[in-house]
């Protein structure tokens, strides 16, 4: 009998736990029962009740499993390593507030037997804040107009992956990973399945602006090079243009003497201009060069404070291998 593993990451989701793990066991003992499953919540230090309930949930089914991580590791790095930590055949990730449809299990897992390794969910209308989804449209276009490396339009992680491709990821070593950009540049063919985006079931968003800025400064620095050209660019062609105007300026003083005056306007505009130009691009730099500190520092993923119905050999083992990666640094 093959195994499914879901992958619920939450984070302050009291409201949503319950229902999702309830919405997720009903399916696969109605519709998907040829097949054995494991449903792993990941806490991310949620500060509400979320990790009362989620004892409560696996103390009374066995396939339920959770992680808690001893801090909030951030967005990226804790869904990533609970995928890392499932034992299935193919491993589907899901959000807790039920924004990627639970419909969409059975079309995963459908197209899996069909041969893809890889399904992913693709948003191609959304109820959120219209103007929030005209704004990631846009900024999807333009990453992926940018990098060299194929970028997948509206795809929020939300997908099946093959054990295969989930050895991928264990062995990349990556300790600022980004599922998103991963599955386009190293993935395995793959099959997209449209979708509206509903509102969340219950709960408040845990995007702001910092962590939205932080998504897309993590995609613009691991898969394009633009901000660095753009910066030699437009050094050289303002240098041009300095130069153009300081010949002009010369010109007509020599021409005009007395009569033309250039004042200290123009002066003080170039300079507020080309310092303004500069700072920019020195932050734009320093988001490059984060991202290679980061990189460089090679942190664990996730550092674990308890594991709930991790009882297996076979996973015990899994645990084993991950904490012999964390000593070495290799995570």
């Amino acid at each position: 009998m093959k195994k499914i593993s879901i992958l619920i990451p939450c984070y302050n989701e009291e409201e949503n736990v319950i229902p999702m793990s309830e919405a997720i066991v009903n399916l696969f003992e109605s519709e998907l029962s040829q097949y054995d499953y494991e449903l792993l919540f990941i806490d991310n230090d949620s500060k509400d009740k979320t990790r009362t309930l989620l004892r409560e949930i696996c103390a009374g089914n066995e396939h339920i499993k959770a992680i808690f991580n001893a801090k909030n590791f951030g967005q990226f790095n804790s869904p990533y390593y609970g995928i890392l930590q499932t034992t299935g055949d193919c491993t589907i990730s899901m959000v807790c507030d039920f924004q990627d449809p639970i419909d969409l299990i059975p079309q995963y897992i459908r197209e899996w037997e069909n041969g893809y390794k890889i399904v992913i969910g693709i948003k191609q209308t959304s109820k959120e804040n219209p103007v929030m989804y005209r704004l990631r449209s846009i900024y999807y276009k333009m990453i992926k107009k940018f990098s060299n490396i194929e970028q997948i339009e509206h795809f929020t992680g939300s997908g099946l992956y093959d054990k295969e491709f989930v050895d991928v990821l264990r062995n990349l070593k990556d300790p600022t990973p980004f599922l998103r950009g991963i599955v386009a540049e190293l993935g395995y063919k793959r099959k997209e399945i449209p979708y509206e985006q509903p509102q969340r079931r219950a709960g408040k968003t845990h995007n702001n602006f910092y962590t939205l800025y932080d998504a897309a400064m993590l995609s613009f620095t691991s898969y394009t090079k633009i901000g660095l050209r753009l910066a030699t660019f437009m050094g050289v062609g303002i240098g041009i243009l300095s130069t153009i105007l300081g010949v002009v300026y010369l010109v007509m003083k020599l021409i005009y003497w007395n009569r033309f005056a250039a004042g200290m306007a123009p002066m003080l505009i170039g300079i507020f201009f080309l310092g303004a130009i500069q700072l920019f691009f020195l932050g734009f730099m320093g988001e490059y060069i984060l991202s290679m500190n980061q990189r460089i520092m090679n942190r664990p993923l996730v550092i674990e404070e308890e594991r709930i119905n991790f009882k297996d050999a076979h996973e015990e083992n899994i645990r084993d291998d991950d904490s012999i990666c964390k000593i070495r640094g290799l995570m």
